[in-house]
Order: C-alpha cells, then structure tokens, then sequence
C-alpha cells in the first residue's frame, strides 16, 4: 500500500513538472522569446559527456535544392564552439542538405574536441562565385576538431569545370586552414570543383580512411592537397580523380603517406614548388605501401623555371606497386619552361626510390631531369622492377644533372652519373 502511494506521488510529481515546463515555453513563445529544442547529450568514446547540436534544431531543412544549409550549419557550430564541453555537430542520416560557402570558424571557447559528423549527404549549389572564399566547407583557426562520418559531400563540380584554369581556381570541398590536433576520416568526397581537400598552414593532423572520386579527365581535381603543413598523417584511402591523388606542396613537413590506392590521376607527387616568392622548404616526406593503378604518374617530383631558392630534402618513396603506369618514377624540374627559360631554383637532395615494382606503359619509367643550376644530389635508386605492359619490349631510364646511387637489383638498368 505504501509503496503505490509512493508511486502515486512520483507520478503526480512528475507530470506537474512537465505541465510547468509546458506553461513555461508557452509563455515564452507568447512573449516572443525562443524556446530552443533540447539539446542531447551522450558520453564520447574518451569518455567525456558530449553535447549534439542537430543541424535540424538550428532551421536546416534537408532534400531541397533550393535552401541554403549553410546558416543553420553555421548556428550549430556556433553553439557548439561556445559551448565549455565536448560536443558534436550533427549532419543527420537519411538527408541531402544542399548548401553554400560554410566556414566553421574558430578559436572556440574550451579545449575539449568537437566532432563535426557528417551521416548523411552534402550538396554544394551549383553558383561557383558563391564560394568567395575558395572553400566550401571551411574549418579554420580551430583545435581538437573531427570531421567524420559515413555521409558523402559532393560538390558537383562537373557542372563547373568548364570555368577552370591556371587562373581561376575553383572552390575545394574541404579545408583545413590554420587548425591543430585535427582529424579528417570516413567520410566519401565526389567531383569537387577545384581540389577535394586541402590542408594548409596547419600542424598535426590526420587524414584516413576516406574515398575521393572523380573523373579520370576533371580538371586541377586534387584528392588531398598540403601547403604549409607539419606532421601530417595521411593513410588508408581510395583516391581516383583528374589530378594528383596526393600533392604535397611547399611548407610541408615531417609528412606520412601509407597505403592509399590512386588512380587515375597523377599520381601521388611532391610539388608543384617554386612557383610562388613566398615559398617554404619540404623535408621530411615518407610515401610507402601505396598501389598506383593506370596513373600518368607515379613517384613524382616537380618544380617551377625560375623558382625561388628552396630546398626539397630527406624524401622517401618505399614498397610502392605500379599498375600500367606511364612515368612510375619521376623528376620533372622544367615545369613552365616555355615561358621562363631560367632553371629551376629547388635544391632536391637526399631522395630515395626503394622497393618500387609492377607494369609500365612507358619506354623510360625512370626519368631523373634536375635542374642544371642546382643539380640534384644523393638520389637513391635501389631495387626497382618495372616490367612493360602490352607491347612494349625494352625499357631503359634517363637522367641529366643528378648524382645518383644505384643498389640492389634495378629493372630497367639506372643511370650512372649524369652531372
């Protein structure tokens, strides 16, 4: 009898508090004044209660082409970055969000990481001069941020690609700018307009487990791009677009590469460097255990005529697999030399090609063309099996102003010294 009682109470006690919360968001509302929707809160996998901020509280409204997400993406981070715990964004499951430019913009308010998960699908809207910034999907100036998921972010950058050229670069799908301590993972990207992502002047972050994808003809469509990036981890990802699967560009550092497939596209390449005034030196860079499959490129070096002085140093491609790929090992120091007859400026040493293997479609998989003003030093050719695909019988490499060191076994033969 007693124990009913109780329970009669905790019921009555109960509804009066739900019926009081009720009459006071009614009165809210009555008064003009918002009466938010609950946020929810769950425990993170390290452990820390972490708060959701649903796109969907904040006004996005899914499967229409003609709302732009982006402000209600942008409120949602905003709570989220204000906020003194770890949190999460929320890109729902079972939705097309179209959008416009998105910049999450940091520093936020605590040290705790914000999750930004991306279940369901991104749409870029088809204006490229929308995109003011050169980014859709923006985070900057931010620390212990994730972007992941299983959603898929495409840009429809067919619809823009008519509009690229050498001076008019198209919006990336996803950039770093300026963060640290950050994670990009398990998400797909398909036909970014310009690149599909880039990571710049950022510090320690980690790249993996993504799909990137792209026609084998869509223009300047990079699948991950560096500049002005250190300690940077980049693993276990499928890549197949119009340009480099991986450019590692001017600035970077202590970088790791390992087990992405590309192709097609160009390969996975260090540059292109030397085109700016204000460029930066490469050191550091590791690419191994990849697979290249019908790539114009494989292992790839390139820098500008007419550079500044750079150095490019301490560079290793290891335990790499060629699948009908034209130029498997490549340095290329005379990009632009019809117009700027001078020689390249970019000081590369201290580069290796070891364990390379698999098919090429070219007569000369081996090309080592440095620049005459500052020839290439300690370039490492050990054990290397290119064997031709098709008709091609007789392979042999070539080189010119490049002191090299040959080991092991080398199929086809390597240059001896070519200063």
């Amino acid at each position: 009898m007693m124990a009913n009682t109780i329970r009669e109470s905790r019921v009555v006690v109960i509804t009066k508090a739900c019926l009081a919360i009720s009459v006071a968001c009614m009165l809210m509302i009555n008064d003009s004044v918002e009466c938010s929707s609950p946020v929810l809160s769950r425990r993170s996998l390290a452990g820390e209660v972490e708060t959701v901020f649903n796109v969907m509280d904040y006004g996005a409204k899914a499967d229409d082409d003609t709302t732009d997400n982006a402000p209600a993406f942008i409120k949602a981070w905003r709570a989220a970055c204000d906020s003194n715990g770890a949190g999460k964004v929320l890109i729902p499951a079972g939705n097309n969000f179209f959008s416009g430019e998105i910049v999450f913009a940091g520093p936020c308010a605590g040290q705790q990481a914000i999750t930004i998960e991306i279940q369901g699908n991104m749409s870029a809207l088809p204006d490229p001069s929308v995109y003011s910034g050169g980014a859709w999907i923006m985070v900057e100036r931010a620390e212990n941020i994730e972007v992941t998921g299983s959603g898929t972010i495409n840009a429809h950058g067919e619809a823009a690609w008519q509009y690229a050229d050498d001076n008019n670069h198209l919006a990336v799908s996803l950039v770093f700018q300026g963060v640290g301590n950050c994670k990009l993972n398990n998400l797909n990207f398909v036909n970014s307009m310009g690149f599909h992502t880039k990571v710049t002047d950022s510090h320690d972050v980690t790249v993996t487990n993504l799909t990137i994808t792209a026609p084998g003809k869509s223009p300047n469509t990079d699948g991950i791009h560096l500049s002005n990036a250190t300690n940077v981890n980049i693993t276990d990802s499928v890549i197949g677009t119009g340009d480099d699967c991986i450019s590692i560009g001017p600035g970077s550092k202590n970088v790791v590469v390992s087990r992405i497939t590309c192709g097609p596209g160009h390969g996975i390449s260090i540059g292109s460097l030397g085109k700016r005034v204000d460029e930066t030196d490469v050191q550091g860079i590791t690419v191994s255990n990849c697979t290249l499959i019908g790539t114009t490129n494989g292992a790839r070096i390139k820098t500008y005529h007419d550079s500044p002085e750079l150095t490019a140093s301490k560079i290793t491609f290891v335990d790499l697999v060629m699948d009908q790929v034209k130029n498997p090992i490549i340095i290329d120091q005379h990009y632009d030399s019809k117009k700027k007859p001078k020689q390249s400026s970019v000081k590369i040493s201290d580069t290796h090609f070891i364990n390379i293997k698999g098919s090429t479609v070219s007569e000369i998989p081996i090309v080592l063309n440095c620049s005459s003003l500052v020839p290439c030093e300690g370039i490492e050719l050990s054990d290397i099996d290119l064997v031709p695909f098709g008709t091609l019988r007789n392979l042999t490499s070539a080189c010119s102003n490049a002191q090299t060191t040959l080991k092991g076994t080398l199929n086809p033969a390597g240059p001896t010294q070519c200063i």
